[in-house]
């Protein structure tokens, strides 16, 4: 479904990503852990052409995403739920998710998608004519993953879902993220969250400086020593 190969980016004279290849398969849910910057948000970046990669390439079911309009990407069937959740915050719950079904002009599908937005985040439903900058921060991260949904997407990138959030809302918000994907949608999820990210991984990838330094099984590396020391506090 998503393959990168060779991936260099920088910013100036900085070499921030260096010769990453991943992979995500149809149906997976793919992690990528790492430390605060370590590069993990720019190779988001870099998939959904926020960020403009060096050299390398990036392929999604068949399209060169390097060559591609960001503008145009979405369109292919990828949504992305940026760190910090952006939401737009003089905008109420329900206008916030029409935002998100932009590049649908079936109105009776917008409706649709909606419903089955509301149906996923009741409280969201409770709150649909609430500006979205009063939200609790559980509630934006609600928001803008079903704000992502609302283009039905194949895929979700998710960077940082669980960032700021309460040990409750964490455990809820990946709850939501294996919901998503029982439903069919592959997921790669960028999180610090090193031990929630791999217990729902089917495979997981550790950055480090922008390289690649192990890749596996989520419950492979949820065992690995290094990996223990690193990042799960072992």
């Amino acid at each position: 479904m998503l393959k990168i190969s060779n991936l260099n980016v920088s910013y100036g004279a900085i070499h921030a990503i260096h010769d990453v290849c991943m992979e995500v398969g149809d149906g997976e849910i793919v992690s990528l852990i790492g430390a605060n910057g370590a590069g993990k948000t720019t190779i988001l970046h870099s998939i959904t052409g926020l960020k403009k990669a060096d050299s390398g390439t990036i392929e999604y079911n068949g399209h060169d995403l390097i060559k591609t309009e960001p503008s145009k990407i979405v369109t292919l069937g990828m949504a992305h739920v940026p760190e910090g959740r952006h939401v737009f915050p003089t905008m109420t719950v329900e206008e916030n998710l029409e935002m998100g079904a932009y590049i649908t002009a079936d109105k009776d599908k917008i409706k649709k998608t909606a419903e089955s937005v509301f149906e996923r985040f009741p409280r969201l439903k409770e709150r649909k004519k609430q500006l979205a900058g009063t939200l609790s921060g559980g509630e934006q991260q609600m928001l803008a993953v079903g704000r992502a949904l609302m283009s039905s997407p194949s895929i979700l990138l998710m960077d940082e879902p669980s960032m700021g959030l309460s040990p409750l809302l964490i455990r809820e918000i990946f709850s939501i993220i294996k919901s998503v994907h029982e439903q069919g949608i592959t997921v790669l999820l960028v999180e610090q969250n090193a031990k929630m990210a791999l217990s729902i991984a089917d495979r997981a990838y550790v950055l480090e400086t922008g390289r690649i330094s192990m890749t596996g099984t989520g419950k492979e590396l949820l065992n690995n020593e290094n990996v223990k020391k690193a990042y799960l506090g072992a």
